[in-house]
């Protein structure tokens, strides 16, 4: 099974936090680590790419997922920090990304396409709230 890992940001401003849909799931914006890219270049990077943020990232704040993609047989590792912000007009990259939402809190359960994000979720809403 082939292993991939890819950073992203779990992005939060006004007690709502971005959520995107790729062709037809929602999550957090991420990408694919680059060779010699540590994990938090791939997260500013990635999340500069699919929607045009610049974002200050908590490095504390760091949660892994991981699951199998099934229909290409890959062993995934995400890496997402909790982060906020700096300018804040959101650009979609159109190829990748189908739409984005600033999403309340108390929605983002609702809406999350997968289990997995739904956990790395909850996780990251009790660190929000301390």
């Amino acid at each position: 099974m082939k292993k991939e890992k890819s950073c992203g940001c779990i992005i939060i401003k006004d007690n709502k936090v971005l959520l995107v849909k790729g062709s037809s799931f929602w999550g957090f914006p991420k990408g694919h680590v680059e060779e010699n890219e540590t994990e938090l270049q791939t997260a500013l990077r990635e999340t500069k790419e699919e929607v045009g943020l610049d974002v200050k990232i908590d490095e504390d704040k760091r949660y892994e997922v991981r699951y199998i993609v099934n229909d290409r047989n890959i062993d995934k590792t995400v890496i997402l920090f909790l982060a906020t912000p700096i300018n804040t007009e959101v650009k979609k990259q159109d190829e990748e990304i189908s739409e984005t939402m600033w999403c309340e809190f108390d929605n983002v359960l609702n809406v999350l396409s997968f289990e997995e994000w739904r956990k790395c979720w909850k996780k990251a809403y009790l660190d929000i709230i301390k």
